[in-house]
């Protein structure tokens, strides 16, 4: 669900960053397009034409297999690394200094202030636990259990937070120039060119600069929505749906889903950040719970494998019934104020503080409860661990051996 989700916003979002480009290649005649498209339909018409080539040019790529995008991937990552210092410094040096963002004060105080930056950090960390639950379909590549260890607790906090940081710069830079808050580097470049459309420097500069965030937005694209839960749907039916087949279901979900309908406003956007959040920061209780606190970091892995009763992680029909109990008693308390912030209701409620905690909260509880729920009803298997035997292969390879004798033996 967020794999698809996220596919069609970063989709939206790499269409953008291909109109910077083809607004600096063609200039004011592609940047001034007339819009043939109502106003209810939330999206312009240069913009929508962009979004399709973006879409065409990503499929390539999704057919690339994944092992052999770890240069791509490099590649892009130094290329949105120049793109972000590059108009860090270019605003700092066009503006004389970061401007007044940084120092203008609060216009709330009190428990309502402290209340909304909790707001503000649920809506964050909300947005990338959907990084999170998917970091195992790529780290179960690596060659030890503690290979993604340094960039899970190191590199992956830095470039978030210093992303953001750079970014209240940019923008608190850049409205001293303009005017006007941008939030959005892509429709602050955008703006940019229409302002100095025809002017060498301009064109070129939001030209890499489109660049860089075209790089950007395809490698996550890959890395986060298609591979990753191309990957996720190969277990629903995998005789016929492999990780290529899977990460086109989703490239194609995440056109169906017209995604410029969530990005048309930011209230409805930091909404539906909000929103998926509160689901899957159960799931990240659970599988917490179910690791660390119930199978004490031990598995049974060649039981990872099988489908059927003789697995240890077989439970009840193939159904654990603990983590669906856990999952709902975590999501239950944040449904009402969930509710309530779709609807825009402005009368306090102690729900709403709950929402505002919502990972916390949510997190929690379910962890509790799935290791309430082992405790109570045990399953076997729980504990322990065995090593991964791969008895097919080893029977095709006797077969191989035996035939070979055979044929030694006949001639």
């Amino acid at each position: 669900m967020t794999g698809c989700v996220w596919m069609g916003v970063q989709m939206y979002w790499g269409g953008l960053a291909v109109r910077l480009v083809l607004n600096a290649i063609i200039g004011p005649r592609f940047v001034f397009m007339a819009n043939t498209l109502p106003a209810s339909a939330n999206v312009e018409t240069a913009n929508l034409i962009c979004f399709f080539i973006f879409v065409i040019a990503l499929i390539p790529l999704i057919m690339v297999p994944p092992e052999r995008l770890q240069l791509p991937f490099h590649v892009a990552f130094a290329m949105i690394t120049s793109t972000l210092v590059g108009m860090l410094l270019w605003s700092l040096i066009a503006a004389q200094g970061a401007g007044d963002l940084l120092a203008t004060s609060s216009t709330q105080e009190g428990s309502k202030l402290s209340w909304n930056m909790l707001y503000g950090m649920q809506s964050f960390i909300g947005g990338w636990l959907g990084g999170v639950l998917g970091q195992s379909d790529w780290t179960r590549y690596s060659r030890h259990q503690n290979g993604a260890l340094l960039g899970q607790s190191f590199a992956a906090p830095l470039t978030v937070c210093l992303t953001a940081f750079f970014g209240i710069l940019i923008t608190s830079a850049t409205s001293v120039l303009y005017g006007q808050i941008f939030w959005n580097p892509f429709l602050l470049l955008l703006f940019i060119q229409s302002n100095s459309a025809s002017d060498p420097a301009t064109r070129a500069g939001t030209f890499f600069a489109g660049l860089g965030l075209l790089a950007s937005q395809m490698s996550l694209c890959i890395v986060l929505n298609s591979v990753s839960s191309g990957m996720d749907l190969t277990t629903l039916a995998p005789q016929y749906i492999n990780i290529r087949r899977g990460a086109f279901i989703i490239l194609v979900i995440g056109v169906a889903i017209v995604p410029w309908n969530l990005v048309n406003t930011a209230s409805t956007f930091l909404t539906v950040i909000q929103g998926w959040s509160i689901f899957l920061a159960p799931m990240i209780g659970v599988l917490l719970a179910d690791y660390f606190a119930v199978r004490r970091r031990t598995l049974h892995l060649a039981d990872l494998y099988i489908g059927g009763p003789t697995s240890a992680y077989w439970y009840t029909a193939g159904f654990n019934f603990r983590a669906v109990v856990a999952w709902a008693m975590g999501l239950w308390p944040l449904l009402p104020g969930f509710v309530r912030t779709v609807r825009g209701e402005e009368e306090y409620s102690g729900w709403d503080n709950l929402v505002r905690l919502n990972v916390f909260i949510g997190l929690t509880v379910a962890f509790v409860v799935h290791f309430g729920l082992h405790m109570v009803f045990p399953t076997c298997g729980s504990k322990g661990d065995s090593p991964f035997v791969n008895t097919d292969r080893g029977r095709f390879e006797d077969e191989q051996r035996a035939g070979g004798r055979v044929s030694a033996d006949v001639a």
